[in-house]
């Protein structure tokens, strides 16, 4: 999935560079789209979006709706911590993030169009974790909130139609980590630890959200 962020960052550099000389359609005042890109792994995002909507500064406010799949661990580490100390069973496991996020965006004189938003973020983190022949299934979550920024360009395609490049990064804050009838916290409030574990372990173990850098191509589509 790093390849594909990579990809991204050097096809924005290609198409703003080749760009840079091209009239910028400033469109309509509502707008959605989708992108899709690398955010932590494969993702996909829907946003909408107003322009423009204070008369004297270029400002627009977006919203959005993101989901990825990505690798939520170490199956192993992750039932010692949360679970128990069997080690039976051959290990699986998938993970997903839903995130919401809102943006302010403001216009630079960089490329063609080009603008640096920021903004606040919320995650919801899912981790499965199966342990095939040993009769072993159990579930890891977090939420989180988070700020992140970046830049964006976008090219017209027609009248109603733009095509869009962004680049980035979130942090997020810690927040505890849940799994079966255990929780580890930041503050160190756990609840039914195992052991002499502690949320640095269950951090550790458990790739939540963190500090996520994020490349995505999409269409926004004006209304």
């Amino acid at each position: 999935m790093r390849s594909l962020f990579y990809i991204i960052i050097l096809s924005l550099i290609v198409f703003t560079t080749s760009f840079s000389q091209s009239n910028y359609y400033y469109g309509p005042k509502f707008y959605g789209g989708v992108s899709i890109g690398y955010y932590g792994g494969f993702g996909i995002q829907g946003n909408g979006t107003i322009s423009h909507f204070v008369r004297e500064i270029p400002l627009s406010f977006r919203i959005g709706l993101g989901y990825t799949s990505i690798d939520p661990g170490r199956p192993v580490d992750a039932r010692k911590i949360f679970i128990n100390d069997a080690t039976n069973g051959v290990p699986e496991k998938s993970g997903r993030v839903w995130d919401m996020r809102a943006d302010f965006l403001y216009p630079i004189r960089l490329f063609s169009h080009s603008s640096i938003y920021a903004g606040i973020r919320y995650s919801l983190f899912t981790a499965d974790f199966r342990f095939i022949d040993g009769n072993e299934f159990f579930t890891i979550s977090n939420e989180e909130f988070g700020l992140g920024g970046g830049l964006e360009t976008q090219f017209s395609i027609s009248s109603n139609m733009y095509l869009v490049f962004s680049a980035g990064a979130d942090y997020y804050f810690s927040g505890a980590i849940y799994g079966h009838d255990t929780s580890y916290s930041p503050d160190g409030q756990d609840v039914n630890p195992r052991n002499d574990y502690t949320f640095n372990d269950a951090d550790n173990a458990i790739n939540q959200p963190k500090l996520q850098p994020r490349a995505m191509i999409g269409i926004n589509y004006g209304f």
